[in-house]
């Protein structure tokens, strides 16, 4: 049985952050679904996937934490790089900003894809290429 996730369209930071971590950790040949806000929780029902990034499900906001953050707790992913890139994306989406410096950078990388009105495949294609990038640079940091 397929694994499907389910959030809102027209992803930004956590939205894409979120699909990397799951593709790339969690389960490869997940189905990710993005739909209008307002019909999350019912696509979740209905198509047996896990809701993500809305209000008031476990892989949501904690704490003022990101939903990345969420997924790593619930998966009990323990990859110290993995840990530093969360901080990134926790400095981008949320109102924590002065946890990681790249923080900005990625928030206004993500502005830029959404104020451009990017397709979701060109959103994700661009942000896996960003997401892999940084969690080359965090390598690299925890391994010195």
């Amino acid at each position: 049985m397929t694994t499907r996730f389910v959030t809102r369209e027209k992803p930004k930071v956590d939205r894409v952050a979120c699909p990397w971590l799951i593709k790339k950790f969690i389960d490869p040949a997940a189905e990710l679904l993005f739909v209008p806000a307002e019909e999350v929780m019912a696509v979740a029902e209905r198509e047996d996937a896990l809701p993500y990034d809305v209000p008031d499900v476990e892989l949501g906001h904690h704490d003022g934490g990101s939903s990345f953050e969420s997924f790593i707790r619930k998966y009990s992913l323990t990859d110290p790089a993995l840990l530093e890139l969360a901080k990134i994306v926790r400095a981008a989406d949320t109102q924590d900003r002065d946890v990681a410096p790249e923080g900005e950078g990625l928030r206004q990388i993500a502005n830029g894809w959404h104020l451009l009105d990017w397709s979701l495949e060109k959103r994700l294609e661009v942000g896996f290429g960003v997401y892999d990038c940084l969690y080359a640079v965090c390598q690299g940091r925890v391994s010195k």
